[in-house]
């Protein structure tokens, strides 16, 4: 099996152990505790997924850790993975767990692209106005490129939606120059 279905499998299991404890929100912020941890601190990330470190040992520093800072169902489920040898997939298992967590609650990432930097309200204007013509919630992730000149693109899935002053002025660049041309006969 690929790691990234391994992973999706997982995270489907900790996302149906969320729903059962009522936990879904509470187990999004402790996978990304742990995500964080694990970016942060590559000695930890190291220790864990070293083959000659004993797993109990493993076991131990994570619970000690963690255990005031988690849902107890989630402490368990990490001490499976690394029953299962499985620890380095859990920055994957993090990742996907939040795919289901959007899927679930409709929510759809979206990357935004403006010529300028935005404030927060046009920011928010935007993810409303996005949220009211793809019917769900977008939470859009902002970044400035001057080459479009003006306008939006809007990428999502595999979708694009180009609403650029770029695409716009090649557009009826083209159209003019089609015009201009004389009809041969």
């Amino acid at each position: 099996m690929r790691e990234t279905t391994v992973a999706r499998n997982y995270a489907e299991a900790l996302f149906e152990l969320g729903e059962r404890h009522g936990q879904r929100e509470a187990f999004a912020s402790a996978v990304d505790e742990l995500a964080g941890l694990l970016d942060q601190e590559p000695r930890l990330r190291a220790f864990l997924e070293s083959p000659k470190v004993e797993t109990e040992d493993k076991k131990r520093v994570l619970r000690r850790a963690l255990e005031d800072r988690v849902p107890p169902p989630f402490l368990n489920f990490l001490m499976v993975v690394l029953d299962k040898r499985r620890q380095r997939l859990l920055r994957e298992i993090a990742r996907e767990y939040h795919a289901l967590l959007d899927e679930r609650l409709g929510r759809l990432h979206a990357q935004v692209t403006l010529a300028h930097e935005p404030d927060e309200r046009f920011e928010q204007e935007i993810a409303a106005d996005l949220s009211k013509i793809l019917g769900r919630q977008v939470i859009p992730h902002v970044q400035v490129n001057p080459q479009i000149l003006g306008g939006i693109v809007v990428r999502y899935g595999d979708r694009v939606l180009d609403g650029s002053l770029r695409r716009r002025l090649v557009s009826l660049r083209r159209r003019l120059v089609e015009a201009e041309l004389p009809k041969s006969r």
